[in-house]
């Protein structure tokens, strides 16, 4: 069974408690919290104070995953704000190892996100110090888009990676993750779903939850 991550970016803010309810009652494994910082990508979401008010409604693996510049000033902050692992972007990163061992240094999953024309091949150095590697299947900044089919083709490439090097890194997919695609994306070695539109749009998220986790 996959991993499934559903991601709090296309719940409904109004509403926030019942969504985050919903969740921890589902057979949903973990939170998926998507950080922006306008900079990095052309958005902005939330932050450390809604991950902690979020935190209060669970007691499941928050991953949050960091689509910001400079994450090695809030690391600690997201820590302290529930954060079982964070994940930075390869591109945000110029002293990357650095940034992991950070992480890991304040007891959190370490994972490295990778943008839709990043290639998997620029993980080579990090990928045995990692937990687990983000692959953007989206380019990211916006919720509900549509899933670039060449991701599978990185899925693979990745998932040969780990095996050459004796990784253990987990495999998530980002973006545009369906109950139409779920099947091939795990069929090429997925390990994690992160799934936003998918669930928070449909009319019975906890029995689409279900379902894809079926798959």
């Amino acid at each position: 069974m996959p991993i499934l991550a559903p991601s709090i970016l296309t719940a409904d803010f109004l509403h926030l408690g019942r969504d985050c309810k919903m969740l921890d009652e589902s057979k949903a494994d973990w939170f998926h919290l998507d950080v922006m910082d306008g900079r990095f990508v052309p958005n902005f979401s939330f932050g450390m104070s809604i991950i902690k008010q979020i935190r209060n409604t669970s007691s499941k693996f928050f991953d949050v995953h960091l689509m910001i510049l400079e994450p090695e000033k809030y690391a600690e902050e997201f820590k302290e704000a529930g954060a079982n692992s964070l994940t930075v972007h390869l591109e945000a990163c110029p002293h990357l190892h650095r940034n992991i061992q950070q992480i890991k240094s304040l007891g959190m999953k370490a994972g490295v996100a990778i943008n839709p024309a990043t290639p998997v091949n620029f993980l080579m150095d990090i990928i045995t110090d990692i937990d687990m590697v983000n692959v953007m299947s989206v380019n990211p900044g916006f919720g509900a888009q549509i899933f670039i089919p060449h991701t599978i083709q990185k899925i693979k490439e990745l998932k040969t990676l780990i095996k050459n090097t004796g990784s253990s890194a987990k495999i998530e997919i980002d973006g545009g993750v369906s109950l139409k695609n779920t099947a091939e994306i795990l069929k090429a070695g997925a390990d994690v779903l992160v799934t936003g539109n998918a669930v928070f749009s449909s009319e019975n998220p906890k029995e689409t939850i279900e379902k894809l986790k079926g798959l």
